[in-house]
């Protein structure tokens, strides 16, 4: 990902830090806790181990997470939000409250009650 030096206003730098499809939804799981690339890749249908790769570096780049590993066997590493990171994710969270309220609006519950989210 290439950072730009000049920007017309703030919300495009923060646009470049969570854009793509998979950005968002790394920073919804890691709001649950530290995580593992596996335990990512799992918990995200259709994200493909590259993809995730990618997109992590991207995020450890920007400062939105950072990522702490254990030596010895097997080695761990694991993912997790910084301050700023945290800080990304209320808008994130707020876009997830949109997307409900616009599904209510399209009579999609039934999609919303499978998610756990009504």
């Amino acid at each position: 990902m290439k950072m730009r030096s000049d920007y017309t206003c703030p919300l495009e730098l923060t646009h470049d830090m969570i854009r793509g499809k998979w950005k968002p939804l790394i920073l919804w799981q890691l709001k649950k806790g530290a995580c593992s690339p596996s335990a990512l890749k799992k918990s995200i249908r259709g994200i493909s181990q590259k993809m995730l790769l990618q997109h992590l570096h991207e995020l450890l780049t920007c400062g939105v997470i950072k990522k702490t590993s254990s030596y010895g066997y097997p080695l761990k590493t694991d993912y997790f939000l910084t301050e700023r990171g945290k800080k990304i994710y209320e808008a994130v969270s707020i876009m997830q409250s949109v997307g409900i309220d616009m599904m209510l609006e399209d009579n999609r519950e039934d999609f919303l009650r499978d998610k756990g989210l009504l």
